[in-house]
């Protein structure tokens, strides 16, 4: 029963009474809905002419091409082709979406970078500004010292002091740090290492932890960091001139503080007042106050130097800090209203200073300097009462001991030890060649490990100077992964985060279910 309008075998026949002919009904109804008239013969038809057919269930047979394993194969080779085909579309497709996002991306940072240095231009304007419209008056406050003649200008958070602006450090200030240092010494001839603190023989069993990619990855890179003990968060400063708050055992970024123009080269946290401080080569300072949704807020800009600023380092007390610049300058700030009380100039030959550290008691003050030189100040005099020599390169980094006896200062040559209490050198550290400089040196709080960073990290045992300082563990398989510029130990030397310049900072600690032998 074949159709007359199609020629095929019709689904559901119907037979004209007029004609005789056999039609699929839903081809010869449609049909009629539009002409009214047999296809065939052209005489008026109507729905009532039609009548059905009962007919067996028409069972089409297989293609040819499926009725063989080849035709088979054939069918499931176009399938694949056409499956392959939309899987390649589907891929460029999502190529081309991810360079109009990084260019979406690109354009962003351009249009960031172009808003803060507005910013930036419009606040040194305002403070211009400020300080053409407001008079200088003379202090004639006894404390104060001569270098001292008015005020500060405060426009904005924005804080800019002339060299004949400076206040100076008080008598009260003198006379609260002189007491800080009296407290501490006395807790340091009681102090002993806590029986929580890493046993040798678990440092030497330390492996990576954890590694977490931070900043951007445009500008690659950390240069420096810290870690606030009491929440167990960690600050990272960057090439990409922002500074990254990380809490470690989450493994979560809490806030990323963005605002200087240039590389962010040293961090450190104020736990006392949750306070961060970055020092960029911006040769701005800022000093940023965690709000109560955990973000991060600049409270002060200081613009007191007039080159990159290289180091920041906070007092014991917590009340006061002091930042060290390419300017062949170091400022002692007060941390709450962020002014700089006093700024000392070294010597011209100095060339800038690289590095700076206070004593755990705070009344002595060491500066790295171009000139391979390591300065030692008294912070009540501002007076450089020593200096050491030998180095090789600008010294890179330095950190005291927490007994107080020893500094550690780091070079293009190596470590070099120095005795406070004799002002000598009584050991050289060289873990790496003459091409490599040491770019980290940092003791851990109880003064019972010593890492170095350069090309790869290790961590030494502190002994004393006639004893031995023995290389416990190193992790030579870091030098692929960049620059290592930065560690430090966590409480009770628990674990080590190591900065580098591949942006990765890392965790070096026991392996997970070593704890107990760590407590033991």
């Amino acid at each position: 029963m074949n159709c007359s309008i199609s020629g095929e075998v019709a689904e559901d026949p119907v037979v004209s009474r007029k004609s005789g002919l056999l039609f699929e009904k839903r081809l010869i109804e449609r049909h009629i809905s539009e002409y009214g008239k047999c296809p065939v013969t052209g005489e008026e038809l109507t729905m009532d002419d039609l009548i059905p057919v009962k007919a067996s269930k028409i069972v089409r047979p297989r293609p040819m091409q499926a009725a063989s394993i080849p035709g088979m194969l054939n069918i499931f080779q176009n399938e694949w082709d056409a499956l392959m085909l939309s899987h390649f579309s589907l891929e460029k497709q999502l190529h081309t979406a991810r360079e109009e996002l990084s260019h979406a991306l690109y354009q962003h940072d351009a249009a960031c970078r172009v808003i803060a240095r507005l910013k930036r231009e419009r606040d040194e304007a305002r403070s211009m500004l400020a300080q053409s419209e407001r008079p200088i008056t003379m202090s004639t406050s006894t404390s104060v010292p001569m270098v001292a003649v008015s005020n500060g200008v405060v426009e904005n958070d924005d804080i800019s002091h002339e060299p004949q602006s400076r206040p100076g450090i008080s008598e009260e200030i003198v006379a609260e740090i002189t007491e800080c240092n009296l407290s501490l010494s006395n807790q340091r001839k009681q102090r002993r290492i806590p029986q929580t603190l890493a046993a040798v023989n678990d440092v030497k069993n330390y492996t990576q932890l954890a590694s977490h990619p931070l900043h951007k990855t445009n500008k690659p890179g950390i240069v420096s960091l810290d870690i606030n003990y009491a929440k167990d968060i960690i600050v990272t400063g960057g090439v990409d001139s922002a500074a990254v708050i990380f809490d470690r055992s989450s493994g979560q970024i809490l806030s990323t503080l963005s605002g200087h123009s240039k590389k962010v080269t040293s961090v450190k946290f104020v736990t006392r007042d949750d306070a961060v401080l970055t020092a960029s080569t911006d040769k701005t300072v800022r000093i940023w106050e965690a709000a109560e949704d955990g973000n991060y807020t600049c409270k002060h800009t200081l613009r007191d130097h007039s080159e990159e600023v290289q180091a920041v380092t906070v007092h014991a007390t917590n009340n006061y800090f002091v930042t060290a610049s390419s300017d062949c300058t170091w400022c002692f700030f007060d941390l709450a209203t962020g002014l700089c009380l006093q700024q000392v100039k070294g010597k011209p030959e100095d060339k800038g200073f690289t590095s700076a550290a206070f004593h755990p008691d705070g009344l002595i003050l060491a500066t790295g300097t171009v000139t391979e030189n390591v300065k030692i100040w008294d912070v009540k005099s501002q007076a450089s009462v020593t200096q050491f020599a030998g180095h090789r390169g600008s010294i890179t980094a330095m950190s005291f001991s927490e007994n107080g006896y020893y500094l550690a200062t780091a070079a293009h040559d190596g470590v070099r030890l120095w005795d406070l209490r004799k002002l000598k050198n009584f050991r050289v550290l060289s873990p790496y060649n003459e091409d490599t400089p040491t770019n980290s040196v940092e003791f851990d709080h109880s003064g019972s490990y010593l890492a170095i960073a350069g090309s790869d990290l290790r961590v030494y045992q502190v002994g004393n100077v006639r004893s031995d300082w023995d290389c416990i563990k190193s992790w030579p398989d870091l030098s692929g992964t960049g620059k290592i510029t930065s560690a430090k130990f966590g409480p009770d030397a628990k674990y080590l985060a190591v900065g580098s310049m591949d942006r990765n900072l890392r965790i070096f600690g026991l392996p997970e279910g070593d704890d107990t032998a760590m407590e033991s």
